[in-house]
């Protein structure tokens, strides 16, 4: 859901040049400048070292909900998945800025009692300690999608179908824990342009880019 997002976002910026997908299936979107790689295992790179090499920024917004997986499994699908995408790119693509989907309350000192924050900040500071350019780490709130982005989970389709009608008072009253796909997408963008003080982006700040982005015309 967030990957489609942010690939909205790059697809109207008419400062992105070209746009390069990886997944496990096609997007669907045909544009001129959207080429798209098919890899049933996200676990192994070894043969897509060309097709990564010379990259400006990596968007990563794979990642999976914890309800109801224990640790290891967990741990798989997060920071294994995570770390074997941005190993390929920090060989391949040194000079790319690579940011990072993770979430609000991440536990930087992996030490903490909740499972899934020890894991993404487990994430987070091992994707700092590479030899990229620039990386940062995104954490947004609550996220509702938009232009049309639905999520493939069919109790999170229930649950934005739901809440969808009120984003727009849960955003009035909750402004620094509310963001959308399109406020996120619009402040990788710029943090990818422009860079960012700071390697961490809380929801306000990824909610003041975003719309920074769009006075500015993107």
């Amino acid at each position: 859901m967030v990957g489609r997002g942010v690939l909205l976002e790059c697809l109207e910026d008419a400062g992105v040049e070209s746009i390069l997908t990886l997944g496990r299936s096609p997007s669907g979107l045909q544009h001129p400048k959207l080429r798209e790689l098919v890899q049933a295992d996200l676990f192994d790179y070894s043969s897509l070292e060309d097709p990564l090499r010379g990259l400006d920024a990596c968007f990563f917004c794979l990642g999976v909900s914890s309800s109801g997986m224990e640790e290891a499994a967990y741990h798989r699908m997060t920071y294994d998945l995570t770390m074997a995408a941005a190993q390929c790119l920090a060989k391949v693509s040194p000079q790319i800025t690579f940011c990072y989907v993770s979430g609000a309350g991440t536990d930087r000192s992996e030490q903490g009692r909740t499972m899934w924050a020890r894991v993404k900040g487990k994430t987070e500071n091992a994707l700092l300690r590479l030899p990229f350019k620039a990386a940062f780490m995104f954490r947004p709130g609550y996220i509702q999608p938009r232009k049309g982005v639905r999520s493939k989970t069919t109790l999170y389709r229930v649950f934005y179908a739901i809440l969808g009608p009120l984003y727009p008072l849960w955003n009035f009253l909750f402004p620094n824990h509310v963001t959308s796909t399109e406020l996120l997408g619009r402040a990788m963008i710029e943090v990818a342009r422009r860079g960012y003080s700071q390697p961490y982006l809380e929801n306000r700040e990824i909610n003041a880019l975003g719309r920074r982005s769009s006075a500015d015309g993107r």
